[in-house]
Order: structure tokens, then sequence, then C-alpha cells
């Protein structure tokens, strides 16, 4: 008895198989070889074609099910980059390439609507700035191309369109509305007041359902196609770093999660839905959040993190392998011989106020630094944003003391966890799971193929324990410090 997870990210797709009787994974595929192209028409737009990630996500769950039969797929759990529009006319089809989570174009209209709306009644009712959100997209849309807007019959995340795609049928989720800014949390319901102000037509947003729980049964064209049977439940739908923290059992008051792929996020859940004034870091309903026992994730984003260190790589060490530019990282000493980078170089900062900075290479010296301190200094570059991050989140008042996180993507370079558990002074704990792989207990907990919560996570372990390395805290404090100094320069600019 086996489950699937699809895991629609930006950079790749994955889709991973649970063994429901064990709780390990069974089998993953990635796809595809190479990251995934983010058409970037201007400066600081990012699109994709959803197409290209139902492809992948076919030819994924194709190659891992071959060799099973339909009756083995007992359910199906998606998860999804968060913030993406997809438009939809009446027909089901495509309109637009979708507008991801890491374009900023809408970013004027979100600051535009908060004024409008009042900035206190965003911070009380959504807990966040309209900002750069899925709603804010659309309107971006309305303005600039009337012509599609006219046409939406239905707008959606990315793992809405999955769905809609596997099972025929229409909707979101709570927690997927809170994270398009049309979720009220004051009224603990749909934001219409959002969608009036903006002129979205009320009846284009999808009707939502609970993330953990049958949303959806596998259509006979889907079934067809893939190889399942029809009707199998689509029993879980989660964004990425909602079902990142899932994936970790992060389902408490404090309790977070960390995660670090194309971008890099920390995750705390907490039962007291507070704002943060200056909408640096953003909330949204959890996966488990209920009205009588509310959940709201505090979200820390940075978009440029992980993309630094692919393109690093991809810029000076081509031809080694993660673990051979890992090593090489390592045998530069702690700082980086005063090279600084600053990663902000993919789109608006929400961590910055929605300013677009741009990534930063200084303080190279051509007689000293080369391939390693370049290396470092992107690991470096990263671990520092998280650190000026965590340091808002403390403000706000969320304990920040142990990072739960899977060992994958930065996480599985030795040199940017100890640099992050020293930097940040926490105790990163990492666990046998994934995106994809949580999606699937995910779908095997919402199908009632487990019992309980308890059950579901009995077989998730601890791999590793990363402690604060006091050898070069000082060293690092030091690069920090030259490392805010020079954001602070292009704040300022």
């Amino acid at each position: 008895m086996k489950t699937l997870g699809i895991d629609i990210g930006s950079s790749s797709v994955k889709v991973s198989l649970l063994d429901v009787a064990t709780g390990e994974g069974a089998g993953s595929v990635t796809l595809p070889s190479a990251e995934m192209p983010i058409k970037a028409v201007q400066s600081g737009w990012a699109e994709q074609a959803p197409k290209m990630w139902w492809d992948y996500a076919c030819e994924g769950i194709k190659q891992l099910t071959k060799d099973l039969t339909p009756d083995d797929i007992k359910a199906i759990g998606i998860t999804y980059q968060m913030h993406g529009l997809v438009c939809l006319d009446k027909q089901g089809e495509v309109l637009r390439d979708s507008i991801i989570w890491c374009d900023s174009r809408a970013v004027s209209i979100g600051a535009e609507a908060q004024k409008q709306i009042g900035h206190e009644k965003c911070l009380v009712n959504l807990l966040n700035s309209p900002g750069n959100f899925t709603a804010s997209k659309l309107a971006w849309v309305k303005r600039n191309e009337p012509e599609i807007f006219e046409k939406v019959a239905s707008f959606m995340l990315p793992g809405d369109y999955i769905l809609y795609k596997l099972s025929g049928d229409i909707s979101t989720t709570s927690s997927g509305l809170s994270e398009q800014i049309l979720w009220d949390f004051k009224e603990d319901k749909r934001a219409d007041f959002v969608a009036d102000y903006y002129g979205i037509n009320k009846t284009t947003i999808p009707d939502d359902l609970p993330s953990i729980g049958i949303q959806a049964r596998v259509s006979a064209e889907a079934a067809r196609l893939l190889g399942l049977k029809e009707g199998t439940p689509i029993a879980y739908r989660a964004g990425d770093q909602p079902n990142n923290a899932f994936s970790l059992n992060v389902m408490n008051p404090g309790e977070i999660a960390a995660t670090g792929g194309t971008s890099g996020v920390v995750y705390g859940v907490t039962d007291i839905p507070k704002a943060d004034r200056l909408s640096r870091v953003n909330t949204f309903l959890h996966v488990n959040h209920s009205s009588g026992a509310p959940r709201y994730g505090v979200l820390l984003c940075i978009n440029g993190t992980g993309i630094l260190n692919a393109w690093t790589k991809r810029m000076v060490a081509s031809d080694m392998s993660y673990d051979q530019v890992n090593e090489l990282a390592a045998s530069v000493p702690a700082g980086s011989e005063g090279l600084v980078m600053i990663p902000f170089g993919n789109g608006a900062e929400r961590m910055l106020e929605n300013r677009y900075t741009g990534a930063e290479i200084s303080g190279i010296d051509l007689n000293r630094h080369g391939k390693g301190h370049l290396l470092r200094a992107a690991q470096e570059g990263i671990a520092f944003a998280f650190r000026y991050g965590v340091d808002i989140m403390r403000e706000t008042g969320l304990k920040a003391e142990v990072m739960r996180a899977g060992k994958a993507n930065l996480f599985l370079s030795p040199l940017f966890r100890k640099t992050l558990a020293t930097i940040c002074n926490v105790r990163i704990e990492l666990y046998n799971t994934d995106g994809a792989l949580g999606a699937a207990r995910g779908a095997a907990l919402g199908a009632g193929l487990y019992k309980n919560r308890e059950e579901a996570f009995a077989s998730l372990r601890k791999l590793e324990i990363v402690e604060p390395d006091p050898s070069i805290k000082d060293a690092l404090e030091t690069a920090y410090a030259e490392w805010k100094k020079e954001l602070e320069l292009q704040l300022a600019k």
C-alpha cells in the first residue's frame, strides 16, 4: 500500500512514493535533470508554463509506478511553490504563463492597496500587506492585460492547477486563500473585501477546503493517462513552506522548520495571530488550522538564497559536483577572508520591505581570492541572510532555538549547516524527509490510512544534530557585520 506525493517547485518537479506500512520512502524521481527555466522578460519578472509542471509530474508518476498496479496507489498529495497565479478560461485552458512566487511586478500594486484599504485593516484582518501576493498579481493582469483578464473564469495556485489536471475539479484550500491574501483572519473567512477592492469577480475564486482530507478524486481521463485507478483520492494539498513544516511534524506553537531550496525559508508555528507592522515576515494559515485550535505559520522567505549557490557553482565550478564544491569551500577560512556576497538577486525581498536590491559581490582581493573563496562566500552570504531574517522574527516574539530541516538542498552542505547554526545560534535537527515525501505522508493521513498524526510520523527519523561551533563564531560575527554594512549601503541608495 503506497501513496504518491507531487512537489511542484520552480527549479524542479519531484514525485515520491511512501510505503504506508513502514512510513519510509519507496522511491522518488526529480525532473528535469537541469533546473526548469524561468522566463524573465523584464527585470524582476518570473514566469513558468503550467503545462511544463504537469508534463514533468506525469513523467515522474509514470516512472515511479511502472512496476506497480493501479490498486497499489491509495492516495495522492500535492505540494507546490506558493503565491503563483494560474488563470483558466471557461474551457479550463491556461490563458497565460503563470506569474510565479519570485516575480516582483505587483509590488507597487500591493503597496497602493495597503494605503487604500488601510494599513491597520490590512494588519488586523489580513495580518499582511497585500504585497506581491497572488491577488495583487491578478490585479496586475487586470491593469496590463485586460483582454486576458476578461477571459478569466477561475484563477488558482500552482497546486490547485495540478489537482484540476488530476481530477477536473477546481478548488483551493483555506491555507491557500491566506497565501493569496484572500483570507480574513479576524473574521475567519474569505477576505472578499480584497477581491472587491481589486475588482476581482468573486465567482472566479475557487471554493476552499481543508488542507488535510479528501479534496478530489482522480478522473477517468487522468487515470488512463497515468496508469492510476479512477477515483483514487487526492487527500492533501499545501504550499511548499507549510508542507515543509508538516513534513517535519512542525504543527504546534513554538516549533520551527527551515528549508534552503531556490529560496530560503524559516517557518514557525504560533496560535496567536500577530502581524509584523512592516510585513517583513508574513503570517498564513497552517495546514492544521481550525477555528477551535488556531494554527498560524509565520513565514520568513528569502528569494535569493539557493539560487546564489547554484549560480556561483555554474559560473566558477560547473565541472564539479556539489560535494566537491562543498569540500573546496570548506578549505577557505570562516569569513572567506573578507569576500562578501549579498544574495538578493532573485526578485523583491519581503524582509527588505519589498525592495529589490540585486545581488552583489564585494571585497575581492585579486591576489588572494579564488574559486573556493567565491563558493564559501556564497554559502556564508546565504546564512547571513537567514540570520538577518531570524533577527526580525525574534523581534516579533517568535522563539528560534531549534530548527528542523530535511537533509536536502542547501542542508546537504556540512559547511552551510555549521555556518547557519553558528551565526543564528540555533541547534539544527536534520530529518529523513523532503517536500514530496511529506505530501505523500499527508495524503496517507488525509485519506485515513493513518489513524492519527502520531501514527503518521512514527517513522520520522532524526538523522543529525548540528550545534553552533564556538571556534568559528567570532570570524563569522565579524564577517556578518561587514555583510550587514554592505546590505545597509544598498538599502540606503
